[in-house]
């Protein structure tokens, strides 16, 4: 924490009107904030809390179909809400500054990312020269840490990581040396070392430009690294502010207890039963995936091996490209591997075609990433969970009633048969994916980041929901994600992966307590907030809280 300097941003009273045939009245309501330069004050809060709307009110740029009602946003004792076109276009990007959430969507991909700086120079700094902006735009390159700011200028994104692009996007933002440096959730699309890497550089950058950050997210691990105050929203209404020590360890608003509980701890909570003699109920031996790109042959999956019993979880943790997808649509055959086997009930799946095939599909199901992106939409929820068995044979009557008891058993109500995907919320769709790969009542569940897409609180209830049914099913999970807090909750076993290879095998206690391979010890001390222990809730008191909560937005 550093000490702050005199407000540089104020936000008071702002209310954000919805559209009138939303759910509630307004997007943020009667929302006050101060920040100070050299401060870091974190907004938090789950999706829908109003984060992102109150950020586009500042740069006095809220989406289409909302209204500013009331309030004022004083940068430097004048009101935002009260510009004109001109002093807008002066503002933005010169004194107020935004770091968006997904860079390579922030960037221009048919510009090289050096000219893209420089256009900052070139639309608010006129009297540089065309030399002079190029020297600058270098100077920041090497400001972010970029590796060859020469070759980085000249590379077009696609050429660069994630996490340089991500640097390129701070250094558009830091170009002109605003005032106020709005940072939307900018870690939420990278890996946990690339994520460390960028929230020590913002962290560092807010000493040396002299500004106030803002930094939105919904990640109190990031909270615990970076903060030095932090506002809690909950659908549109400041709920808690305060500094960050005491929103962290002593948070006095329920919800901003049942936040904090959600964060996963950094420790595992679940040992293989080393007792069990039952054989494996899938094998998977020497699996590799090759690509032929036509130049070269790049080596995706090295060689995977490992087996589980019925009941266990295996992890398989990694950053991007370090061949965790790979492995799970080898597995399940959405792409074919090069060589390998998977043995599940002592047959090969890998050398199945045909109705044989087709009737082993039964055994290995996916639950997938993305819960708005994996369900149709224009089928209705019952469909989408009874088709598969239809599909293999199953009387419709008997595939229908089979939806309305998992519809339940996730914690859905059987009414939700006849309803469409879109009247849920995230967390229900990804219980719908669940239930309908639980629908073809398979021995093995591959879950794909299946919990990545959630806010925290949801998140946790999903991940008990899947030890719930797990224990009461006694499937075997194969667990991808890149986030080892989750790992923790969820494994028996973990895997970890780096280009291509499992460089780490063991029991989660194992692999926690005692890594072996450097690159293991990597990703643990990269874990954002790593060294907080977040004050926890009882069961029923968390309960308690997700039902009044939900009792209060149903009201």
């Amino acid at each position: 924490m550093t000490d702050t300097g005199d407000p540089v941003l104020e936000i008071r009273n702002l209310s954000i009107a919805l559209p009138a045939k939303a759910d509630r009245r307004f997007a943020v309501e009667d929302v006050s904030l101060t920040l100070n330069r050299k401060e870091i004050l974190c907004i938090v809060g789950e999706s829908g809390s109003g984060k992102s709307v109150m950020s586009s009110a500042i740069m006095n740029a809220v989406p289409p179909g909302l209204t500013i009602t009331s309030g004022e946003v004083l940068f430097r004792g004048e009101n935002v809400l009260e510009f004109d076109a001109e002093q807008l276009r002066e503002m933005r990007g010169a004194r107020i500054a935004m770091i968006y959430q997904e860079p390579m969507a922030a960037l221009n991909p048919a510009m090289k990312v050096g000219h893209q700086v420089d256009e900052v120079f070139r639309f608010h700094r006129p009297d540089i020269s065309p030399a002079g902006r190029r020297a600058e735009t270098l100077k920041l390159f090497e400001e972010m840490h970029l590796p060859a700011p020469e070759r980085i200028y000249g590379s077009y994104p696609h050429q660069i990581s994630g996490g340089q692009c991500q640097r390129v996007v701070i250094a558009m933002a830091l170009a002109c040396k605003p005032d106020v440096l709005i940072a939307d959730e900018p870690t939420t699309a990278l890996d946990v070392t690339t994520q460390r890497q960028i929230l020590s550089l913002i962290e560092e950058l807010k000493g040396t430009y002299d500004n106030g950050t803002l930094f939105i997210t919904h990640d109190f691990g990031v909270v615990a690294d970076i903060a030095d105050r932090v506002a809690v929203m909950c659908w549109g209404r400041l709920i808690e502010e305060g500094p960050a020590e005491q929103i962290l360890m002593h948070p006095r608003a329920d919800y901003t207890r049942l936040l904090v509980d959600a964060m996963p701890a950094l420790e595992t909570t679940r040992t293989p039963d080393a007792g069990r003699h039952d054989q494996p109920i899938v094998a998977v031996s020497g699996l590799h995936k090759v690509y032929d790109t036509g130049d070269r042959e790049v080596h995706a999956l090295k060689g995977a091996s490992f087996a589980l019993r019925r009941g266990e979880t295996l992890a398989v943790v990694g950053e991007s490209g370090s061949g965790k997808s790979t492995l799970a649509k080898a597995l399940i055959r959405l792409t074919e591997p090069t060589e390998g086997s998977v043995v599940i009930h002592e047959r090969d799946f890998l050398q199945l075609a045909g109705k044989d095939l087709q009737a082993a599909r039964r055994e290995i199901q996916m639950i997938f990433q993305d819960p708005f992106g994996s369900l149709n939409p224009s089928h209705r929820v019952g469909w989408i969970i009874a088709r598969g068995p239809v599909l293999m044979g199953v009387a419709k009557d008997e595939a229908r009633k089979r939806a309305e008891d998992l519809l339940e058993l996730v914690g859905l109500p059987r009414q939700a048969y006849h309803r469409f995907p879109r009247n849920f919320s995230g967390g229900q769709r990804q219980r719908i994916g669940i239930a309908r790969a639980l629908s073809m009542e398979p021995d093995v569940v591959i879950a794909d980041e299946s919990v990545s897409a959630l806010d925290l609180s949801v998140q946790k209830q999903v991940l008990r929901l899947m030890n719930d049914l797990q224990r009461r099913l006694d499937t075997a999970i194969i667990f991808i994600t890149h986030d080892l807090r989750v790992a923790a909750q969820i494994s028996d076993y973990i895997t970890v992966m780096e280009r291509g290879e499992m460089v780490e095998f063991g029991t989660a206690e194992d692999v926690f307590s005692a890594p072996k391979h450097p690159y293991t010890r990597k990703l643990l001390d990269a874990a954002p907030g790593k060294d907080w222990h977040p004050p926890r809730l009882t069961i029923e008191e968390a309960d308690r809280i997700i039902a009044e909560t939900d009792a209060a937005k149903a009201g």
